[in-house]
């Protein structure tokens, strides 16, 4: 079966940086509701688009095309005491905006002096992402699946 609109697609994936390092190493397939239901990157899901079951491909992505590029806007300086005596390096929280509705999540990247670095960008922003992707199933999406816009699992409807 061909990878068309509507259709549930189970990839094989290992992602790396263009210096070979590993991203992800795809120890479990990622499965998703392929023709714009936002399940993966657009370009991704562009690039496997008519690809049957087997195949493989290479797709390299710019940050642009993935998790955007690095915005030094989104970090901040914060004064150590608007956090919890337990702050650490590596923490994540999330910041509401003023409307309610910007919430990000920002994470605690250096601790010193009285002040604590949080930094709004995702881990990867800035960075290429080669994904190497073999298709390991595709089969047509049930109606459940396209009126809910995402893959359900195995056993049924899991939200």
């Amino acid at each position: 079966m061909e990878i068309l609109k509507n259709t549930v697609v189970t990839l094989n994936y290992k992602v790396h940086d263009p210096d070979g390092n590993v991203v992800d190493d795809g120890a479990n397939p990622l499965v998703y509701l392929h023709g714009g239901y936002d399940g993966i990157f657009p370009k991704l899901e562009e690039a496997l688009h008519g690809k049957k079951l087997g195949e493989t491909l290479v797709v390299k992505l710019q940050p642009d095309d993935a998790f955007g590029e690095y915005d030094e806007g989104l970090v901040m300086i914060e004064p150590a005491d608007l956090f919890p005596d337990n702050i650490e390096i590596g923490m994540a929280f999330e910041r509401v905006g003023e409307d309610g509705e910007d919430d990000m999540l920002y994470r605690v990247t250096d601790i010193a002096d009285g002040k604590v670095i949080v930094d709004g960008n995702h881990p990867l922003a800035g960075t290429a992402l080669v994904f190497d992707i073999t298709v390991a199933e595709v089969r047509p999406a049930s109606a459940e699946e396209l009126q809910h816009g995402h893959v359900h699992g195995a056993d049924g409807h899991h939200h």
